[in-house]
């Protein structure tokens, strides 16, 4: 069973490489149009999105058994 935030770390991952999709797509960054580009709060998500890969990394092991 996957702990919570094992789950939120996904979920911001795979909405990050959404947004990065986005971006290289059609040159539209979601994360800036909701909270404004570079805002605190823009800022906040992508550290977040970051720090949720870099956990996940650091968990790749475990989660594939889990």
């Amino acid at each position: 069973k996957l702990k919570v935030l094992d789950l939120v770390s996904m979920i911001l991952v795979i909405v990050g490489g959404l947004n990065w999709a986005l971006v290289g797509v059609i040159n539209f960054d979601l994360v800036a149009t909701l909270f404004g580009d570079m805002s605190a709060l823009s800022r906040i998500v992508y550290t977040l999105v970051g720090l949720s890969a870099v956990y996940l990394l650091t968990q790749l092991g475990n989660l594939g058994r889990k």
